[in-house]
Protein backbone atom coordinates (compact mmCIF):
# COMPACT_ATOMS: atom_id res chain seq x y z
CA UNK A 1 0.00 0.00 0.00
CA UNK A 2 1.65 3.39 -1.05
CA UNK A 3 1.65 6.33 1.54
CA UNK A 4 0.48 9.11 -0.29
CA UNK A 5 -1.71 9.93 -2.95
CA UNK A 6 -0.34 12.18 -6.23
CA UNK A 7 -2.21 14.34 -7.78
CA UNK A 8 -0.91 16.05 -10.99
CA UNK A 9 -2.46 19.20 -12.10
CA UNK A 10 -1.52 21.39 -15.10
CA UNK A 11 1.37 22.50 -16.83
CA UNK A 12 2.28 25.71 -13.90
CA UNK A 13 1.06 23.70 -11.14
CA UNK A 14 3.08 21.94 -8.81
CA UNK A 15 2.24 18.21 -7.46
CA UNK A 16 0.22 17.82 -4.49
CA UNK A 17 0.46 15.11 -2.09
CA UNK A 18 -2.01 14.02 0.12
CA UNK A 19 -0.88 11.81 3.29
CA UNK A 20 -2.41 8.38 3.37
CA UNK A 21 -3.83 8.76 6.84
CA UNK A 22 -5.73 12.08 6.11
CA UNK A 23 -7.52 10.03 3.51
CA UNK A 24 -8.35 7.27 5.60
CA UNK A 25 -9.81 9.79 7.80
CA UNK A 26 -11.87 11.40 4.99
CA UNK A 27 -12.70 7.62 3.72
CA UNK A 28 -14.13 7.47 7.28
CA UNK A 29 -16.48 10.64 6.77
CA UNK A 30 -19.93 9.91 6.79
CA UNK A 31 -21.23 10.15 3.39
CA UNK A 32 -24.51 11.96 2.87
CA UNK A 33 -26.19 12.96 -0.22
CA UNK A 34 -24.70 16.61 0.93
CA UNK A 35 -21.11 15.92 2.60
CA UNK A 36 -19.91 13.71 -0.02
CA UNK A 37 -20.33 15.30 -2.64
CA UNK A 38 -19.63 18.82 -0.56
CA UNK A 39 -16.14 17.05 -0.29
CA UNK A 40 -15.66 16.25 -3.85
CA UNK A 41 -16.41 19.50 -4.85
CA UNK A 42 -13.80 21.40 -2.36
CA UNK A 43 -11.14 18.69 -2.61
CA UNK A 44 -11.40 19.18 -7.35
CA UNK A 45 -11.45 23.04 -6.45
CA UNK A 46 -8.31 22.56 -4.48
CA UNK A 47 -6.78 20.67 -6.93
CA UNK A 48 -7.67 22.21 -10.38
CA UNK A 49 -9.67 22.25 -12.80
CA UNK A 50 -8.78 18.05 -13.81
CA UNK A 51 -10.84 17.69 -10.38
CA UNK A 52 -8.16 14.50 -9.65
CA UNK A 53 -10.01 13.50 -6.47
CA UNK A 54 -11.89 10.44 -6.37
CA UNK A 55 -11.76 8.62 -3.00
CA UNK A 56 -10.83 5.34 -3.52
CA UNK A 57 -7.89 6.08 -5.40
CA UNK A 58 -5.11 5.60 -2.70
CA UNK A 59 -2.97 3.62 -5.19
CA UNK A 60 -3.53 5.75 -8.30
CA UNK A 61 -0.43 8.04 -10.08
CA UNK A 62 -1.74 10.47 -12.50
CA UNK A 63 -0.07 11.77 -15.79
CA UNK A 64 -1.09 15.16 -17.20
CA UNK A 65 -0.41 14.66 -21.07
CA UNK A 66 -0.11 18.30 -21.02
CA UNK A 67 2.67 19.00 -19.21
CA UNK A 68 4.35 15.60 -19.40
CA UNK A 69 5.81 15.13 -15.94
CA UNK A 70 5.26 11.50 -14.78
CA UNK A 71 4.95 9.75 -11.16
CA UNK A 72 5.41 6.24 -10.73
CA UNK A 73 4.14 4.01 -7.81
CA UNK A 74 6.71 2.05 -5.99
CA UNK A 75 4.61 -1.24 -6.65
CA UNK A 76 4.43 -3.90 -9.32
CA UNK A 77 3.06 -1.85 -12.24
CA UNK A 78 -0.50 -2.45 -13.38
CA UNK A 79 -1.76 0.04 -16.36
CA UNK A 80 -5.11 0.53 -14.11
CA UNK A 81 -2.71 2.04 -11.69
CA UNK A 82 -1.67 5.12 -13.69
CA UNK A 83 -4.37 7.18 -15.10
CA UNK A 84 -3.13 9.46 -17.68
CA UNK A 85 -5.34 12.66 -18.23
CA UNK A 86 -5.24 14.99 -21.12
CA UNK A 87 -7.50 17.48 -22.66
CA UNK A 88 -9.22 16.59 -25.60
CA UNK A 89 -12.34 18.72 -27.52
CA UNK A 90 -14.83 19.80 -24.09
CA UNK A 91 -13.04 17.76 -21.58
CA UNK A 92 -9.94 16.72 -19.89
CA UNK A 93 -9.91 12.98 -20.04
CA UNK A 94 -8.78 10.29 -17.57
CA UNK A 95 -7.85 7.31 -19.57
CA UNK A 96 -5.45 4.21 -18.79
CA UNK A 97 -2.88 3.38 -21.76
CA UNK A 98 -0.79 0.16 -22.06
CA UNK A 99 1.07 -1.41 -24.78
CA UNK A 100 4.16 -0.92 -27.38
CA UNK A 101 3.94 2.42 -28.49
CA UNK A 102 4.13 1.06 -31.79
CA UNK A 103 1.56 -1.11 -30.91
CA UNK A 104 -1.98 -0.93 -33.51
CA UNK A 105 -4.45 1.11 -31.28
CA UNK A 106 -6.88 -0.33 -29.56
CA UNK A 107 -9.99 1.91 -27.65
CA UNK A 108 -11.95 -0.03 -25.49
CA UNK A 109 -15.26 1.79 -24.51
CA UNK A 110 -17.44 1.42 -21.50
CA UNK A 111 -20.86 2.23 -20.36
CA UNK A 112 -23.34 2.59 -17.81
CA UNK A 113 -23.32 2.15 -15.10
CA UNK A 114 -19.66 0.64 -15.85
CA UNK A 115 -16.29 2.10 -16.09
CA UNK A 116 -12.79 1.01 -17.41
CA UNK A 117 -12.26 -1.82 -14.81
CA UNK A 118 -14.49 -3.59 -17.16
CA UNK A 119 -11.75 -4.43 -19.34
CA UNK A 120 -8.86 -4.93 -16.24
CA UNK A 121 -8.49 -8.24 -17.38
CA UNK A 122 -8.89 -7.68 -20.95
CA UNK A 123 -6.13 -4.94 -21.40
CA UNK A 124 -2.95 -7.79 -20.53
CA UNK A 125 -4.05 -10.08 -23.26
CA UNK A 126 -4.03 -7.39 -26.04
CA UNK A 127 -0.93 -6.00 -24.73
CA UNK A 128 1.11 -9.39 -24.70
CA UNK A 129 -0.91 -10.02 -28.41
CA UNK A 130 1.57 -6.49 -29.47
CA UNK A 131 -1.55 -3.66 -29.42
CA UNK A 132 -1.78 -0.19 -27.84
CA UNK A 133 -4.53 0.12 -25.91
CA UNK A 134 -6.17 3.30 -24.53
CA UNK A 135 -9.16 2.59 -22.05
CA UNK A 136 -11.33 6.19 -21.56
CA UNK A 137 -13.22 7.32 -18.68
CA UNK A 138 -16.72 8.65 -20.71
CA UNK A 139 -18.28 12.03 -19.81
CA UNK A 140 -19.52 11.80 -16.31
CA UNK A 141 -17.44 9.20 -14.76
CA UNK A 142 -13.86 8.67 -13.23
CA UNK A 143 -11.87 11.41 -13.34
CA UNK A 144 -12.75 13.12 -16.83
CA UNK A 145 -13.94 16.36 -16.37
CA UNK A 146 -15.78 19.14 -18.66
CA UNK A 147 -13.17 22.04 -19.06
CA UNK A 148 -15.49 24.53 -18.73
CA UNK A 149 -18.79 24.74 -16.46
CA UNK A 150 -20.49 26.22 -18.58
CA UNK A 151 -20.99 23.22 -21.04
CA UNK A 152 -24.08 21.47 -21.04
CA UNK A 153 -24.08 18.07 -18.95
CA UNK A 154 -25.12 16.92 -22.70
CA UNK A 155 -25.37 12.51 -22.67
CA UNK A 156 -26.64 11.99 -26.20
CA UNK A 157 -25.59 9.57 -28.31
CA UNK A 158 -23.37 11.53 -30.91
CA UNK A 159 -22.17 13.89 -27.83
CA UNK A 160 -19.93 10.88 -26.65
CA UNK A 161 -18.94 9.92 -29.96
CA UNK A 162 -17.69 13.49 -31.01
CA UNK A 163 -15.43 13.05 -27.48
CA UNK A 164 -13.55 9.50 -28.44
CA UNK A 165 -12.83 11.11 -32.09
CA UNK A 166 -11.83 14.44 -29.77
CA UNK A 167 -9.71 12.12 -27.80
CA UNK A 168 -8.13 10.51 -30.82
CA UNK A 169 -7.45 13.64 -32.22
CA UNK A 170 -5.52 14.70 -29.08
CA UNK A 171 -3.48 11.51 -28.60
CA UNK A 172 -2.59 11.26 -32.32
CA UNK A 173 -4.54 8.18 -33.08
CA UNK A 174 -5.24 8.39 -36.88
CA UNK A 175 -7.00 4.90 -36.77
CA UNK A 176 -7.76 2.31 -34.45
CA UNK A 177 -9.77 -0.66 -33.46
CA UNK A 178 -12.86 0.78 -31.72
CA UNK A 179 -14.36 -1.51 -29.07
CA UNK A 180 -17.46 -1.61 -26.61
CA UNK A 181 -20.44 -2.69 -24.61
CA UNK A 182 -23.54 -0.74 -23.70
CA UNK A 183 -23.10 3.36 -24.30
CA UNK A 184 -19.64 1.88 -25.36
CA UNK A 185 -20.84 -0.39 -28.18
CA UNK A 186 -23.20 2.30 -29.25
CA UNK A 187 -20.73 4.66 -29.30
CA UNK A 188 -18.44 2.52 -31.27
CA UNK A 189 -20.99 1.72 -34.00
CA UNK A 190 -21.35 5.39 -34.22
CA UNK A 191 -17.37 5.73 -34.77
CA UNK A 192 -17.69 2.88 -37.18
CA UNK A 193 -20.81 4.67 -39.03
CA UNK A 194 -19.78 8.08 -39.06
CA UNK A 195 -16.19 7.84 -39.17
CA UNK A 196 -14.76 4.78 -40.98
CA UNK A 197 -11.90 6.14 -41.53
CA UNK A 198 -10.76 6.54 -38.11
CA UNK A 199 -12.27 2.93 -37.59
CA UNK A 200 -9.65 0.00 -38.83
CA UNK A 201 -12.22 -2.01 -37.05
CA UNK A 202 -15.76 -2.61 -34.61
CA UNK A 203 -16.33 -5.31 -31.82
CA UNK A 204 -19.51 -3.88 -30.41
CA UNK A 205 -21.26 -6.43 -27.48
CA UNK A 206 -25.23 -6.34 -28.77
CA UNK A 207 -24.23 -5.27 -32.14
CA UNK A 208 -26.02 -2.41 -33.70
CA UNK A 209 -27.24 0.23 -31.03
CA UNK A 210 -27.32 3.59 -32.69
CA UNK A 211 -30.78 5.08 -31.95
CA UNK A 212 -32.71 8.10 -33.00
CA UNK A 213 -35.27 10.16 -30.80
CA UNK A 214 -38.47 9.49 -33.06
CA UNK A 215 -37.92 5.56 -32.23
CA UNK A 216 -37.74 5.44 -28.51
CA UNK A 217 -41.19 7.87 -28.87
CA UNK A 218 -42.66 4.50 -30.40
CA UNK A 219 -44.54 2.25 -27.93
CA UNK A 220 -43.09 -1.30 -27.30
CA UNK A 221 -44.51 -4.31 -26.07
CA UNK A 222 -45.56 -4.62 -22.60
CA UNK A 223 -42.61 -7.11 -21.65
CA UNK A 224 -39.80 -5.29 -23.49
CA UNK A 225 -41.27 -1.91 -21.82
CA UNK A 226 -40.74 -3.48 -18.08
CA UNK A 227 -37.12 -4.45 -19.50
CA UNK A 228 -36.51 -0.25 -19.34
CA UNK A 229 -38.03 0.62 -16.30
CA UNK A 230 -35.28 2.59 -14.95
CA UNK A 231 -35.37 4.94 -18.53
CA UNK A 232 -39.06 5.89 -17.67
CA UNK A 233 -37.70 6.27 -14.02
CA UNK A 234 -34.98 8.85 -14.93
CA UNK A 235 -37.78 10.77 -17.02
CA UNK A 236 -39.27 11.57 -13.63
CA UNK A 237 -37.89 14.35 -10.86
CA UNK A 238 -38.49 11.23 -8.56
CA UNK A 239 -36.08 9.36 -10.66
CA UNK A 240 -33.39 11.69 -10.62
CA UNK A 241 -33.32 12.07 -6.96
CA UNK A 242 -33.69 8.77 -6.50
CA UNK A 243 -30.86 8.25 -8.61
CA UNK A 244 -28.47 10.95 -7.06
CA UNK A 245 -29.08 9.30 -3.41
CA UNK A 246 -28.73 5.70 -4.38
CA UNK A 247 -26.42 6.07 -7.14
CA UNK A 248 -24.49 3.28 -6.22
CA UNK A 249 -26.91 1.20 -4.97
CA UNK A 250 -28.38 1.73 -7.75
CA UNK A 251 -26.04 0.24 -10.21
CA UNK A 252 -25.27 -2.84 -8.37
CA UNK A 253 -28.85 -3.76 -9.04
CA UNK A 254 -28.46 -3.18 -12.50
CA UNK A 255 -25.89 -5.23 -12.65
CA UNK A 256 -27.82 -8.05 -11.02
CA UNK A 257 -30.47 -7.67 -13.15
CA UNK A 258 -28.27 -7.21 -16.44
CA UNK A 259 -25.82 -9.98 -15.31
CA UNK A 260 -27.96 -12.51 -13.20
CA UNK A 261 -25.20 -15.20 -13.23
CA UNK A 262 -22.15 -13.50 -12.97
CA UNK A 263 -21.05 -13.73 -8.93
CA UNK A 264 -19.12 -10.51 -8.60
CA UNK A 265 -17.97 -9.63 -5.29
CA UNK A 266 -17.97 -6.32 -2.98
CA UNK A 267 -14.55 -5.21 -3.94
CA UNK A 268 -15.42 -5.91 -7.50
CA UNK A 269 -17.98 -3.47 -7.50
CA UNK A 270 -16.80 -1.05 -5.37
CA UNK A 271 -13.61 -0.73 -7.73
CA UNK A 272 -16.24 0.77 -10.15
CA UNK A 273 -18.54 2.54 -8.14
CA UNK A 274 -15.53 5.46 -7.22
CA UNK A 275 -16.08 6.36 -10.47
CA UNK A 276 -19.86 7.22 -10.04
CA UNK A 277 -18.41 9.99 -7.48
CA UNK A 278 -17.75 12.24 -10.53
CA UNK A 279 -19.88 15.49 -9.72
CA UNK A 280 -21.24 15.25 -13.40
CA UNK A 281 -22.18 11.81 -13.12
CA UNK A 282 -25.62 11.98 -12.43
CA UNK A 283 -26.34 14.90 -15.26
CA UNK A 284 -25.07 12.54 -17.85
CA UNK A 285 -26.95 9.88 -16.95
CA UNK A 286 -30.21 11.53 -17.02
CA UNK A 287 -29.76 13.43 -19.70
CA UNK A 288 -28.60 10.45 -21.69
CA UNK A 289 -32.13 8.88 -21.02
CA UNK A 290 -34.34 11.36 -21.28
CA UNK A 291 -32.58 12.87 -24.22
CA UNK A 292 -33.49 8.89 -25.84
CA UNK A 293 -37.30 9.42 -25.13
CA UNK A 294 -37.22 13.20 -26.45
CA UNK A 295 -37.85 14.64 -23.08
CA UNK A 296 -34.28 16.71 -23.36
CA UNK A 297 -33.01 18.68 -25.66
CA UNK A 298 -29.71 18.18 -27.61
CA UNK A 299 -27.33 20.71 -28.67
CA UNK A 300 -27.42 22.06 -31.97
CA UNK A 301 -24.34 21.46 -32.76
CA UNK A 302 -25.09 17.96 -33.08
CA UNK A 303 -28.21 18.22 -35.35
CA UNK A 304 -26.67 17.21 -38.91
CA UNK A 305 -24.71 14.05 -36.80
CA UNK A 306 -27.97 13.15 -35.42
CA UNK A 307 -30.33 13.62 -38.79
CA UNK A 308 -27.34 11.21 -40.23
CA UNK A 309 -28.02 8.59 -37.15
CA UNK A 310 -31.75 8.49 -37.79
CA UNK A 311 -31.35 7.24 -41.38
CA UNK A 312 -29.75 4.26 -39.24
CA UNK A 313 -26.48 4.25 -41.78
CA UNK A 314 -25.01 0.91 -42.47
CA UNK A 315 -21.72 0.02 -41.02
CA UNK A 316 -19.07 -0.92 -43.54
CA UNK A 317 -15.90 -1.36 -41.31
CA UNK A 318 -14.68 -5.12 -40.74
CA UNK A 319 -16.73 -6.15 -37.66
CA UNK A 320 -17.82 -8.78 -34.69
CA UNK A 321 -20.60 -8.58 -32.66
CA UNK A 322 -21.19 -10.17 -29.27
CA UNK A 323 -24.07 -11.47 -27.44
CA UNK A 324 -23.69 -13.39 -23.69
CA UNK A 325 -25.63 -15.85 -23.67
CA UNK A 326 -27.45 -14.69 -20.06
CA UNK A 327 -27.64 -11.15 -21.02
CA UNK A 328 -30.48 -9.67 -18.72
CA UNK A 329 -29.96 -5.83 -20.07
CA UNK A 330 -32.49 -4.77 -22.78
CA UNK A 331 -30.49 -6.08 -26.03
CA UNK A 332 -31.80 -6.57 -30.02
CA UNK A 333 -31.72 -10.43 -31.75
CA UNK A 334 -28.68 -10.92 -34.11
CA UNK A 335 -30.93 -11.44 -36.74
CA UNK A 336 -32.65 -7.52 -36.37
CA UNK A 337 -28.89 -6.14 -37.08
CA UNK A 338 -26.83 -8.41 -39.18
CA UNK A 339 -27.78 -6.43 -42.87
CA UNK A 340 -26.44 -3.68 -41.06
CA UNK A 341 -23.15 -4.44 -41.66
CA UNK A 342 -21.40 -4.86 -45.17
CA UNK A 343 -17.79 -5.29 -44.35
CA UNK A 344 -16.66 -8.60 -43.56
CA UNK A 345 -19.13 -9.77 -40.52
CA UNK A 346 -19.20 -11.85 -37.95
CA UNK A 347 -21.83 -12.62 -34.42
CA UNK A 348 -20.54 -14.64 -32.17
CA UNK A 349 -22.81 -15.79 -28.67
CA UNK A 350 -20.35 -16.92 -25.49
CA UNK A 351 -21.51 -18.98 -23.56
CA UNK A 352 -21.75 -19.81 -20.16
CA UNK A 353 -23.66 -17.76 -18.13
CA UNK A 354 -22.35 -14.52 -19.55
CA UNK A 355 -24.25 -11.31 -19.18
CA UNK A 356 -24.22 -8.14 -19.84
CA UNK A 357 -20.92 -7.14 -18.80
CA UNK A 358 -19.18 -9.26 -21.35
CA UNK A 359 -15.89 -8.04 -21.14
CA UNK A 360 -15.61 -7.83 -17.72
CA UNK A 361 -17.20 -11.65 -17.15
CA UNK A 362 -15.43 -12.79 -20.48
CA UNK A 363 -12.26 -11.18 -21.32
CA UNK A 364 -10.74 -14.05 -22.86
CA UNK A 365 -13.97 -14.27 -25.82
CA UNK A 366 -13.85 -10.61 -26.13
CA UNK A 367 -10.07 -9.87 -26.60
CA UNK A 368 -10.23 -12.21 -29.22
CA UNK A 369 -12.49 -10.73 -31.09
CA UNK A 370 -10.77 -7.74 -30.70
CA UNK A 371 -7.65 -9.55 -32.86
CA UNK A 372 -9.89 -11.18 -35.11
CA UNK A 373 -11.54 -8.68 -36.21
CA UNK A 374 -7.96 -6.62 -36.68
CA UNK A 375 -7.70 -10.13 -38.96
CA UNK A 376 -10.44 -8.63 -41.11
CA UNK A 377 -9.00 -5.32 -41.66
CA UNK A 378 -5.99 -6.93 -42.82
Amino acid sequence: MGTTAVFNRGPSCRFQVIPLTSINKIKKMKETKYGRRRFLSQAAMSLGSAGLSMPGLINTSFIDNNDKKIMKPNYKENPFDTIKQINAGLLNVGYVEAGPSDGNAVILLHGWPYDIHSYADVVPLLTSAGYRVFVPYLRGYGTTRFLSNETLRNGQQSALAVDVINLMDALKIEKAIVAGFDWGARTADIIAALWPERCKALVAVSGYLIGNQMAGKIPLPPASELQWWYQYYFATERGRAGYEKYTHDFAKLIWKIASPKWDFDDATFDRTAVSFDNPDHVAIVIHNYRWRLGLAEGEAKYDKLEKRLAESPIITVPAITLEGDANGAPHPDASAYSKKFSGKYAHKLITGGIGHNLPQEAPKAFADAVIEADGYAK
